[in-house]
């Protein structure tokens, strides 16, 4: 085993065997993804078919899904719908080279990230590991009216070490928790990952590039089309701002990329 393979096993061992649901059509890659993703620690279940995709992710709960766009009964955007309608667990499609719409479409109905085919499963392992360590939710659910989502939203301010309110907005770092007022907002893991970067360093302008390299953990060099951040930025402020079409937290630096406004 290399030493990069024995680092990914140790940390999907670590972090008590992460379960993966694989789902393609192909046998083939079914069975090397299956072969590899165990040798490297992690749990696999998988399925052929879209609709024994949602069976199954209802049945095991995974911790990641592995979804091929293409795949009989159901494609894998209806399968991702149906995980969204219940679950913010991490999505990485499978999407073929040319196809730039299939990407798009994929990340606007809820995927975190994505492997063009043909791809090497250590790309994948790759992916799998930067997606799992960005998105594992450190604390269970606590209320907004609980003291650990505390703090006035009149100020525009932190309001301790791990909550930090801006207008009717409460972040809470420590939970990966987001409120408006006493209701809690749903973040996909890469999304609330995005989020932080950006309130942590507000007034600060980053590039789709940097962003890639700090939240997914693309290294600088690698070449992947940056719409991934441009959709995750769409879906975040559909969520955040009042008017996503004239957003006011989440603001676009020209010629640079994004911000989130400065808190004083």
């Amino acid at each position: 085993m290399t030493e990069e393979n024995e680092e990914l096993q140790q940390n999907a061992e670590g972090e008590g065997k992460q379960k993966i649901l694989v789902a393609d059509d192909e046998a083939s890659i079914r069975r090397i993804l299956e072969t590899r993703l165990k040798m490297v620690g992690y749990d696999v279940v998988v399925a052929e078919d879209g609709e024994e995709a949602v069976e199954v992710f209802n049945k095991t709960n995974p911790d990641l899904v592995v979804l091929d766009v293409m795949m009989p009964k159901m494609d894998g955007y209806g399968v991702t719908r149906e995980i969204r309608r219940t679950s913010d667990v991490p999505i990485i499609i499978l999407t073929a080279l040319g196809d730039v719409s299939e990407r798009i479409t994929g990340l606007e109905l809820g995927a975190d990230d994505y492997v063009i085919k043909p791809f090497s499963p250590k790309e994948l392992e790759a992916r799998v590991k930067a997606v799992l360590r960005r998105t594992i939710s450190k604390d269970v659910y606590i209320p907004a009216s609980s003291s650990a989502a505390g703090g006035s939203t009149s100020g525009g301010g932190k309001n301790s070490k791990n909550v930090i309110t801006t207008g009717a907005i409460k972040i809470d770092t420590a939970r990966r928790q987001v409120f408006r007022k006493n209701e809690r907002i749903r973040l996909t893991g890469m999304e609330f990952s995005l989020l932080e970067l950006l309130v942590n360093n507000s007034g600060q302008a980053y590039s789709r590039n940097e962003i890639l390299q700090h939240v997914w953990s693309y290294p600088a060099d690698h070449r992947i089309d940056t719409r991934v951040v441009d959709v995750h930025i769409s879906r975040l402020r559909s969520k955040l701002e009042t008017d996503p079409t004239n957003p006011e937290l989440i603001l676009t630096a020209r010629g640079i990329g994004y911000m989130f406004q400065r808190i004083n």
